[in-house]
Order: structure tokens, then C-alpha cells, then sequence
């Protein structure tokens, strides 16, 4: 039983499944067509198990066969081509007859069956191609070429359509050679006065910045109806923003009046043009309008801190500032107080000099000497004080002023200013170690010595021991010359003249100068050399040749001293007799008798007053000693 049951269930399923085999299906289904106008156009559709009949409907209305119009592939008219291939030529597409939605349909196999196909509606697009792009900002159409305007730091809504396409216009944006993403996805609808055709709108927003100021902004419109498939409408974006300003042409040399000139360039950054506004510190008044400023040659009056800052309708810009210091050379404005000045000898003199320059000059007081070929520095300060004046500071001075600009001095000096001294005489001490003159024995001496005094002097005399002598004359071998101008004003030299010197003119000789108001003593030194006239040199000497003698008489009383110590030990050995002591004296008496010579002990002497000890004969050691005598021969110890 359950056998039955199983292969009726089988017959069952086997039936299903050939019945289903047998219904016709699609193979292949019409797709979105799209075609230019004028060509042909093929919409394909394929049934398997074809039984019923083909047919299509556009836009929901049944479309028949026609010659040269509608057309199946296979070429007939009547039927579709056997096989199941319901597909359609459709000759010449013109969007007016031709564009719409087209169905594939195929008729059931018989009534009974209900197997009639329908295809999903595709579109045949018959293309237009769309007008140029526009591009739109606020509303408003921006011609090609145009810009589009907005401020910094804001957001530029564009918006791009493309009008009358069919299909719409692929729509892509650009900024510079990116691209970018628009606000929203594109969007597409049928035109009012024309369903057929379709209008493409795309809107992009751009944060604007002033660095994207002058960029260019492209709506790239694609389109298989365009010649070159694709049109670009593209505006510049035109982003205001406020200035930014720079500073150009600030010196880095020191600029010099009257000899630099100078300008300064304000730079302004902005959207509208800025305008520039130069101002000076401490002026209510404009220095310029322009963008450059001038100062053609810049003079002192110029110095000063200078503003420039720009403005325009977004805002104004910060403000930059240069400071100018106009250099110039020093000039003396006065120096004195007076140009001829008197001070008395030994009181204080001082002397002011005022000056201007830039920058502040430095000064220097000199003193010229030989009608201004040398000069002494004197003070660098622009007061000269003169605590203590004395004939040195007699002369003529200059105040020098001096400064440096790029790196050179400039310099200008006074007119020369006069000091007088008037006083007793000074006569002038020079170094210490000049006023000892040295010279050999028999040579000419000259002893010189500058006095200054005003008024003149009037005696002048050299002065030695108990000798005067003035000035003039002349005795023996010493003679005092005329004094004669100095160099220096109200200065003179006086000169003493010593002929062939000998050991008494070493000694000091003193200058006595007296005029109205004083009188002054000077010493100036002379030593003779080649002389012994010197006490220490003297006793050196003499004190070298006493230590020679006194040398050769320790050697000569060393010598004796060892010739009896010999003698003593001889006669001091134990082994010896005395009979053999009185032998040896009588050879020794022997051979003093035979050669007629002295004694032995006739070679000592004993000075008179010395006293001695031993022997009587003066055999001791200390009766060999003798006393030295001194003897001076001439100036020589002997």
C-alpha cells in the first residue's frame, strides 16, 4: 500500500515539473536604450518556449508593425522570426514618436494556460542635446567670464543647470584641477514646456577663504549630444577680504642728511583695492596718500617714527611703523668763552665747547705747537679744566668734535682758541733722569734749560759753588750764552758752555731766572766721568788691594807654618838618641860652616815691640810669623 503511495506521488511531481518546462519564458529582456536622432534603434527581447504571439506597447498604448519604421529583426512584418526572438527595429528615432517607455509582451499559450509575458518598461531615449550650462549665485545668473563675489571667511552657494536635455546632463564640479562634491545629488525633472526634454540642477558650496581668491569655479556639463561630449561653463571667485599690509625700503644703513635719499614703500594685500594713509608721530597732518613715500634727500627735520596703514570697504589693516634717524656730521656751535683767554700762573683756567651731530659727537681739546704742525692732547671732554696753570699750557687750542656714520669718522675743529700766562718765572723741569748730564774728562759740556716767564725776564745767570755768572759772559773756561727765543711763546733758552772738563766741575750748576713778578732756582747736574773723585769708588779700590796683600801674606805664613811642622817632627820621634840629636846638629853647623852662608834661623826676622815665646833663638813657630807693613805709592796701595 504504502508502495502505491509512493508512485503516485511521483507521477504527480513529474507532471508538475513537465508542465512547467513547458510554459514560455523570457530568455532575454528589452534594456535602456539610448539612441541619437535619426538612427536606429534596436530594443531586444527573446521568449524560450515560445507559443503566443509578440507585441509591444509604448507608453502603454500598443505599437503595430510598420514598414521602415517598426520592424522585427527577422525582417517580417507579419511575425516575429521563428525561434522566439521578439525583438524590434525602430528605423529613424525621433524623440517626438519614439521617446517613451517600451514594453516587450507575448501572448499565452492557449487560454488555458495563462502564460502571457510582459517585459519590465524600459526607456528608449531619443537624445537632445542640452543648452550651454549656467551657473547661478544667489539667484543670479553669472555671465561667462564673470565672477563670483563674496567675502572672506563666508560660504559661496553656486548653483549649476543645464536646460532642455534628454537624457538630463551629467553635471560635475571643479575648483582649480579638484574636484569637489556637490551640496546635495544631482536632480532631475521635465521641462514645463517641453515633458520631453529635462532640466539638470546641481548646487556646490565653497568655503571661501583669501587664499582661494582668483581660483576658478567649473560646472562640467556631460552629454553623448555635445560635439566634444562635454561643456564647461566656469566663473573666477572673487573673495573680499580686508588688508594685510608689508613694509618695504626701511634703511639698514644710516641715512645722511643731505647726502641720502629714502623710500619707503607701504604693500597692501586686499580685496577691493585698500587705500594707503602715511602718518607721522606727533603730527596731526598726513605725510602721504600714496603707496610709496619719499624723501628726496632726507634732511634732520625727517627723523621721526613714520605709520602706514590700508583700508578698504571689508576693513583696515594693522599698522607698521619705521623709525628714521637721520644722521649728520658734528658742527661747533660755540667754543670759549672767549678767544683770547689770560690766566696768572698756577691759578685754574677752563673751557667749554658746544657742539651738534648725529650721532652726539665726541670731543677733543688739542694744544698746537709749531704753528699747529704738532699738537698735545689735552681733555676729551667738551669742558677743558686746567686745574694748575703753568707756561706748558700757554698756546693756542682747538676743540675738535668728531663722529661716525656707515662706519666713517666726521670731524671739524674750532676756530683756535689763545691762552695767555703771566706770572713769575718758571724754569721748566723736565724728566728727572735728563737732568744729570754726563760727559768724559775733557770734553766740552753744554748745560741747558728752558724758563718761560711773562713778563720777560730780566736777569739770567748761572749760578756754581761761589761763581755768578750772567748771561752774556764769559769766564776762563765757562761762558753763558745770550738767552734765545723758544718755540713756545714767552719761553727762552739759557745755555752754560764748560770747556775741556776735568774732575771738579762734576757738581750741580742752577739756572736763576727773575722778572717783575718773581724770581726761580733750577739745578741741573754735570758729571764727569773718567775720574776718582768719587769717595765710594775710592774706598773700593783701596779696599781691593788690601785684600790682595793680606791674600799672599796668609799664603807666604802657611808655607813657613808647614816647613816647622816638618822640622818639629822630626826632632818629636821617639827612636832617635840624644847623642844622635847632638850629631845631626853638629853636621848641620858643619855645612853651614862650610858654605859661609847664614844661619838658619837668620832668615827670621822679628819686628821691633813683637814678643816671643820658646826658644830664644826664635825656633818656635810663632816667632816665624812677621807683621805686614803698608806702603802708598802715589794713589796705589803696595
Amino acid at each position: 500500500m504504502s508502495q502505491l503511495k509512493g508512485f503516485i506521488v511521483w507521477i504527480v511531481i513529474f507532471t508538475t515539473i513537465k508542465d512547467t518546462l513547458c510554459f514560455q519564458r523570457f530568455a532575454e529582456q528589452p534594456k535602456y536604450t539610448e539612441v541619437n536622432p535619426g538612427q536606429d534603434a534596436l530594443l531586444t527581447c527573446k521568449i524560450i518556449d515560445k507559443r503566443g504571439t509578440c507585441s509591444w506597447q509604448k507608453d502603454n498604448k500598443p505599437v503595430g508593425i510598420y514598414p521602415k519604421k517598426y520592424e522585427w529583426v527577422g525582417g517580417s512584418i507579419h511575425s516575429p522570426h521563428v525561434g522566439g526572438d521578439c525583438s524590434l527595429w525602430i528605423r529613424s528615432a525621433t524623440l517626438d514618436f519614439d521617446d517613451g517607455q517600451w514594453e516587450c509582451q507575448v501572448t499565452s499559450s492557449d487560454f488555458t494556460t495563462q502564460d502571457a509575458l510582459t517585459s519590465q518598461p524600459v526607456r528608449l531615449v531619443v537624445r537632445v542635446a542640452p543648452q550651454r550650462p549656467r551657473l547661478e549665485h544667489e539667484g543670479v545668473h553669472v555671465p561667462p567670464g564673470h565672477n563670483v563675489t563674496v567675502e572672506s571667511k563666508a560660504m559661496a552657494t553656486v548653483k549649476c543647470v543645464s536646460h532642455y536635455g534628454n537624457p538630463p546632463a551629467l553635471l560635475r564640479w571643479f575648483l582649480g584641477d579638484q574636484e569637489v562634491s556637490p551640496l546635495h545629488p544631482q536632480t532631475n525633472a521635465t521641462e514645463p514646456d517641453n515633458p520631453r526634454t529635462w532640466s539638470a540642477a546641481s548646487v556646490v558650496q565653497i568655503p571661501t577663504t583669501r587664499e582661494r581668491h582668483g581660483e576658478i569655479l567649473k560646472c562640467l556639463a556631460i552629454h553623448e549630444s555635445y560635439a566634444a561630449k562635454s561643456v564647461v561653463v566656469e566663473a573666477k571667485m572673487d573673495v573680499k577680504y580686508a588688508p594685510t599690509i608689508r613694509l618695504l625700503g626701511a634703511p639698514q644703513i644710516d641715512l645722511e642728511e643731505g647726502k641720502d635719499s629714502l623710500i619707503l614703500r607701504c604693500e597692501a594685500d586686499a580685496n577691493p583695492p585698500a587705500s594707503i594713509v602715511w602718518r607721522r608721530a606727533g603730527r596731526s597732518e598726513i605725510a602721504s596718500l600714496q603707496e610709496t613715500l619719499q624723501l628726496r634727500p632726507v634732511g634732520r627735520r625727517d627723523a621721526g617714527l613714520y605709520t602706514c596703514q590700508a583700508q578698504n570697504s571689508v576693513g583696515s589693516s594693522e599698522q607698521l611703523s619705521v623709525q628714521l634717524d637721520i644722521k649728520y656730521p658734528p658742527r661747533i656751535l660755540s667754543a670759549g668763552p672767549d678767544r683770547l683767554t689770560t690766566a696768572p700762573l698756577f691759578s685754574p683756567a677752563a673751557f667749554e665747547c658746544v657742539g651738534e651731530g648725529n650721532p652726539p659727537p665726541t670731543y677733543k681739546w688739542v694744544q698746537k705747537f709749531n704753528h699747529g704742525s704738532t699738537y698735545l692732547e689735552r681733555g676729551r671732554e667738551s669742558r677743558l679744566v686746567i686745574d694748575n696753570v703753568t707756561y706748558d699750557y700757554q698756546g693756542e687750542y682747538e676743540c675738535r668734535a668728531s663722529n661716525i656714520i656707515n662706519g666713517q669718522e666726521r670731524h671739524v675743529a674750532s676756530d683756535p682758541i689763545s691762552l695767555q700766562v703771566v706770572g713769575a718765572p718758571l724754569v721748566l723741569r723736565s724728566n728727572p733722569s735728563t737732568n744729570n748730564v754726563p760727559v768724559r774728562r775733557g770734553d766740552d759740556a753744554n748745560l741747558s734749560l728752558v724758563v718761560c716767564a711773562d713778563p720777560r725776564p730780566r736777569h739770567i745767570a748761572w749760578e756754581w759753588g761761589s761763581m755768578r755768572l750772567e748771561a752774556g759772559n764769559s769766564f776762563d773756561r765757562y761762558s753763558v750764552d745770550d738767552v734765545t727765543q723758544d718755540p713756545r711763546e714767552d719761553c727762552y733758552l739759557a745755555t752754560l758752555h764748560i770747556k775741556a772738563t776735568d774732575s771738579h766741575d762734576s757738581r750741580p750748576y742752577y739756572l736763576v731766572v727773575e722778572n717783575d713778578r718773581g724770581i726761580d732756582r733750577h739745578a741741573i747736574h754735570l758729571s764727569v766721568e773718567g775720574t776718582f773723585t768719587d769717595p765710594l769708588e775710592l774706598s773700593y779700590l783701596m779696599g781691593i788691594a788690601v785684600g790682595s796683600l793680606a791674600a799672599l801674606l796668609i799664603l807666604i805664613c802657611l808655607c813657613i807654618y808647614g816647613v816647622r811642622t816638618r822640622k818639629c817632627c822630626f826632632r818629636s820621634r821617639g827612636n832617635f838618641k840624644s847623642s844622635d840629636k847632638d850629631s845631626e846638629k853638629a853636621d848641620l853647623k858643619s855645612r853651614s860652616d862650610s858654605t859661609n852662608g847664614p844661619q838658619l834661623d837668620s832668615i827670621y826676622t822679628t819686628p821691633a815691640g813683637f814678643h816671643t815665646q820658646g826658644h830664644a833663638q826664635g825656633h818656635s813657630p810663632e816667632a816665624m810669623k812677621t807683621v805686614p807693613v803698608l806702603r802708598t805709592f802715589g794713589n796705589h796701595v803696595a
